[in-house]
């Protein structure tokens, strides 16, 4: 202790003040960042990854409350489904409103010759858009290029209609009875929120142009949307409460600046809880490569940390010492962690504002940062005092030969304390910080139950090869020898590409079965068209006419209209603790029907069907998920808001649905008598030669203009195109967790250079040449990478069985070709990374080495 206190007294400069410790550290940091450039990197692409997730989710929550007008169309928007508001409605919505416009949407058929295609079309007031910009390629005012000449409307479709139906401008489109003129496209619309999935393109055409057509009327699927400002002097918050209180059954959906676009916050919410547990996981992962750096930066201070304790250094000092020096580095990873994460909103919002129809994305944003600073600094400190305390722990002699024999190393009970607080901090930052605790907690525990399953899987990998029988190759032998000697790469290999191959194991098998259910499964029992809208005068000729195409099989249909649940049991949706597997069901409006007699393919699971001619009380029939998650029993009421009035009914059954088979089915079956008087059309299902669609299909739309085909083929192409989209966007994301995964496994092999020098030296001092002491090495490599292959693929193929049987419910086929891809990236990126060590070690001369040892 004297000469370190006389080394202390001969310091110089403006660190002369400092505690012994950090000029320590201090004098540690002046040899450069080697032996922590994987710790660096590691640290810097999780926090990145967090934070520039959390700055972009920012950036979007922040961009939807800047344009939530033009968004919403207005402060308020009112919605009615099957209706328009009536004159009492509307002349209270014009009193107590400064401006008001009315918007109507309704899924029809656009024709142009003898070719169709299904189009969502939006009929627009003078008004619109109270916010924002419509703009139209080539520009000019829209009211314009809507307004009537010559007998003619305008329209302004998307422009990918004109390629579908081989249009240019200036050409007419058929849409119900009336033809339109065709005089620009949609560049941009301020009210579009993004949506993932829609069955056709958009087509604006003036809501007068609709007056007396077949499209809107009395049980037509048609949304009216009511955009409006309150009165300056009553307020937004007061207005809406006055609306409730004055119509309180009027059945419309209210939204305002509030929840101007919630599909979209949910969206970007999941999204957003998604990638920051992915980060996470790189993170987690990246942990492994912080203990490895800091293990392997110690092993080269053995004997400094040695001669320090032989001068009487406390084990306190020294392990503050590297402790010092290991936050510096932290905090230097951090910070350029957060640099990148920072510049995404500004690297990627240009091109999401234009996919979102968002005027703008970018802005700097505290939180995020902050939070991925924070977990930045618990991953460090929990996978770095570990390694620190079982080095301060050894006694100097130790140190001096622990690379020769490795002792048993003790750690202190505190440092274990500060590691579980450390990991509990971390797991509590997880959770706390996310709105989906449940989720987060879920992904917490399978984190770590993960880790753990990686690292006693790497233990008895390395047990069983100690207990195989020797083999005779010499080469071989070595080979499995490695994989268990003290300082082997295995426990490091294995948990490190482990989880990220895992990962994408279990996607690419879920994508691949929902890829097969879609694509095999569903279309052998999925019906070829759905029609819709079809009004009741027309059911029977509609069912005449498809029955006279050749090659139609089967025509199935049934009464509908669109409702909403407006309280179970006396409370509203509000009041309730609805499970998320079925939010969908309590969210909006929900299609209905009626029947007398119980449906084909319907299995009933508690209750009885009601009689034919049964006309007590109305009841209804409930999708068995609901009535279970719900907690409910046979004989309990819904409120059921239709055409603007409440109505009670009682569950008198509950019924099983597979909502695989793409057959009509809806969650809520009702009684005669009370839906069968109301305003409503018709949906059915047609089943025929796929030779024949298009006949049929122009039949019926030549025929009943009002109808509109959806094609169950082309829906599924796009809905595997989406979902190929999402595999594609998850496997980049879990590709994150992977590039930890080869950032970790390039660190461990360099942590183990000097060993293999070592055992290169030996062996061509034994007479080996290069090549064999190579093949030995990729030999080892290669077992690494198919072990670990092995293990994530088990594992992964385990996680995409519970997926998709459990979650998605649907059935579960192992796909060989998905998982072998995934064993061959695994011993491929062991084997480079391994070879390049290799080629490093054989460099190194061996008379050098020997005079120096």
């Amino acid at each position: 202790m004297t000469a370190i206190a006389a080394s202390g007294r001969k310091a110089s400069g403006k660190g002369q003040g400092l505690p012994l410790f950090l000029r320590l550290a201090r004098r540690e940091l002046r040899g450069g960042l080697k032996g922590f450039r994987v710790f660096l990197a590691c640290l810097a692409l999780g926090v990145a990854t967090i934070a520039g997730v959390g700055s972009l989710s920012e950036s979007m929550l922040q961009a939807l409350r800047d344009d939530g007008r033009a968004l919403l169309g207005g402060e308020v928007e009112l919605r009615l489904i099957h209706r328009e508001a009536s004159p009492e409605e509307l002349a209270w919505l014009r009193e107590t409103s400064s401006r008001i416009s009315q918007v109507s949407e309704v899924r029809t058929m656009a024709r142009a010759g003898e070719n169709a295609r299904l189009v969502e079309l939006k009929a627009v007031d003078d008004a619109y858009p109270l916010y924002g910009d419509f703009i139209a390629e080539p520009a000019g005012n829209l009211e314009r290029l809507l307004e009537e000449r010559d007998g003619r409307w305008g329209a302004v479709p998307e422009a990918s209609i004109l390629n579908t139906l081989d249009l240019k401008l200036g050409d007419s489109l058929k849409i119900g009875d009336r033809e339109y003129e065709i005089r620009a496209t949609i560049k941009r619309e301020p009210d579009r929120t993004a949506r993932a999935f829609t069955l056709g393109p958009h087509v604006v055409v003036d809501l007068e142009s609709l007056q007396g057509s077949p499209l809107i009327q009395e049980g037509s699927l048609v949304q009216h949307h009511y955009r409006l400002d309150p009165r300056p002097e009553i307020g937004l918050a007061a207005w809406t409460e006055q609306v409730k209180e004055r119509f309180p059954e009027a059945g419309w959906r209210i939204r305002d600046l509030n929840n101007a676009a919630p599909g979209m916050e949910r969206f970007i919410d999941r999204v957003t809880l998604f990638m920051t547990l992915v980060g996470l996981t790189s993170l987690l992962v990246g942990g492994v490569g912080v203990a490895n750096a800091v293990r392997s930066y110690l092993d080269g201070k053995r004997k400094v940390i040695a001669t320090l304790k032989t001068l009487g250094a406390p084990a306190r000092s020294i392990f503050a010492t590297y402790l010092a020096q290991i936050l510096v580095l932290g905090v230097l990873g951090i910070a350029v962690g957060l640099a990148l994460g920072a510049l995404v909103p500004y690297l990627i919002g240009p091109f999401l504002a234009e996919q979102l129809n968002f005027s703008s994305l970018g802005g700097l944003y505290a939180r995020p940062l902050i939070l991925a600073a924070l977990f930045g600094l618990f991953v460090t400190l929990a996978f770095s005092l570990w390694p620190l305390g079982k080095a301060q722990t050894l006694p100097a002699a130790a140190l001096f030969r622990d690379h020769l024999e490795p002792a048993s190393r003790q750690t202190l009970r505190w440092v274990m304390a500060a590691t579980a607080l450390a990991g509990g901090a971390l797991a509590a930052l997880a959770i706390f910080s996310t709105q989906d605790k449940l989720f987060a907690t879920g992904f917490v525990g399978g984190a770590v139950a993960s880790l753990l399953v990686f690292r006693l899987a790497a233990e008895g990998v390395m047990r069983l090869a100690r207990r195989l029988p020797r083999p005779r190759t010499p080469g071989l032998r070595l080979a499995v020898a490695n994989l268990y000697r003290p300082g082997a790469a295995t426990s490091s290999v294995v948990v490190s590409l482990g989880l990220g191959l895992t990962v994408l194991v279990a996607i690419a098998l879920i994508e691949g079965n929902l890829a097969r259910q879609v694509s095999e499964r569903i279309p052998e029992e999925a019906p070829g068209f759905y029609f819709i809208d079809i009004q009741p005068e027309q059911l029977d000729p509609f069912k005449t006419l498809v029955r006279d195409v050749s090659g139609s099989e089967q025509v199935e249909s049934v009464p509908m209209l669109r409702g909403r649940i407006a309280g179970v049991n006396g409370k509203s949706p509000d009041e309730l603790d609805i499970p998320p597997d079925i939010a969908w069901v309590f969210r909006g409006d929900r299609g209905l029907t009626w029947a007398r007699e119980l449906p084909p393919r319907t299995e009933l699971v508690e209750g009885e069907w009601w009689a034919p001619d049964y006309s007590g009380p109305p009841l209804v029939s409930l999708d068995q998920e609901v009535f279970d998650l719900m907690g409910l029993k046979l004989g309990d009421r819904l409120t059921i808001n239709l055409l603007g009035r409440n109505f009670e009914v009682e569950i008198a059954n509950t019924r099983r649905i597979d909502w695989q088979d793409l057959q009509i089915d809806f969650v809520m079956v009702f009684s005669p008598g009370l839906l069968e008087s109301a305003p409503q059309s018709n949906i059915a299902t047609v089943k025929l030669d796929p030779e024949k669609e298009d006949a049929l299909e122009r039949a019926v739309v030549n025929a009943f203009p009002n109808i509109s085909s959806i094609r169950v083929k082309e829906a599924l192409a796009r809905a595997a195109e989406f979902f190929g989209r999402v595999a594609v966007a998850v496997s980049a994301t879990a590709g994150l967790t992977l590039l930890s995964g080869i950032l970790v496994l390039a660190g461990a092999f360099a942590a183990g250079h000097q060993r293999r020098v070592y055992d290169s030296v030996v062996l061509k001092v034994l007479g080996a040449t290069r090549a064999r002491i190579a093949g030995v090495f990729l030999l080892q490599f290669g077992l690494l990478g198919l072990i670990t292959a092995a293990i994530a693929a088990a594992i992964g193929t385990l996680a995409g069985y519970i997926v998709v049987t459990q979650v998605m419910e649907a059935e579960f086929v192992f796909l060989p070709e998905r998982v072998l891809p995934t064993a061959l990236l695994a011993a491929a990126l062991t084997l480079v990374l391994g070879f390049l060590g290799t080629l490093r070690a054989l460099s190194v001369k061996a008379a050098p080495l020997l005079r120096n040892e």
